[in-house]
């Protein structure tokens, strides 16, 4: 009986050791797992707020291609069923004007009363249209006859914010393209754009341009 007590007591110790040896490896997992747990809230935390401003960013980007589309398919379409010039010389010589511009001599509330300007206020609405967010501009930019750049405005809304598209389409005028808003040609009567080749039967190019931003 006295033998066996040294062993007992021996293999008493080393059960401790084992529990002991047990409990480390648990109190070691959970704090393994309790940091693993900290560093996915810091990197959750991170994403989220990276991912805000790059959203809205991306946001922008697609509503800025989306217009700059519309407003290209608008030229080109009036481009190619002809309405696209006679907008160009809407022009009342009498008023130094687009015709019923007004003193101000462009137009704000939308298109102008023609076909081109139906198209715009279809595809953009105008400022009676209700729940309206969208503002535009339309420029006629022409040559002088010392070879620099003017332009006429057409329609404007408002300045245009940072993410504004544009689009753009050239319309050859010659000496004897007649005035669609009176009577006349753009060389016989008080046209806005000059003659910039005075010895030849081209008149000018004007580069029609479209503005669209969001309000």
């Amino acid at each position: 009986m006295s033998g066996d007590a040294p062993r007992d007591r021996s293999g008493s110790r080393g059960r401790e050791r084992a529990r002991s040896r047990g409990r480390g490896q648990v109190h070691t997992l959970e704090a393994f797992t309790a940091a693993l747990l900290v560093v996915s809230g810091v990197l959750f935390a991170l994403q989220a707020t990276a991912v805000t401003p790059l959203t809205a960013s991306t946001s922008n980007q697609h509503i800025e291609n989306q217009h700059r589309t519309a407003a290209a398919d608008v030229l080109s379409a009036a481009a190619e069923n002809g309405t696209l010039r006679p907008a160009v010389t809407f022009w009342n010589p009498a008023e130094s004007a687009f015709v019923g511009a007004g003193g101000r001599g462009f137009y704000a509330n939308g298109g102008p009363p023609n076909a081109f300007g139906a198209a715009l206020n279809d595809t953009f609405g105008d400022l009676s249209t209700g729940g309206r967010r969208i503002a535009y501009n339309v420029e006629v930019t022409y040559r002088t006859a010392d070879n620099g750049t003017r332009k006429q405005t057409m329609v404007y809304m408002g300045s245009p914010s940072d993410n504004a598209a544009t689009a753009t389409r050239t319309v050859a005028l010659a000496d004897d393209a007649s005035l669609s808003g009176a009577s006349g040609t753009v060389s016989s009567a008080s046209f806005y754009a000059p003659d910039a080749a005075p010895n030849a039967s081209f008149y000018n190019v004007m580069e029609v341009r479209i503005v669209v931003w969001q309000m």
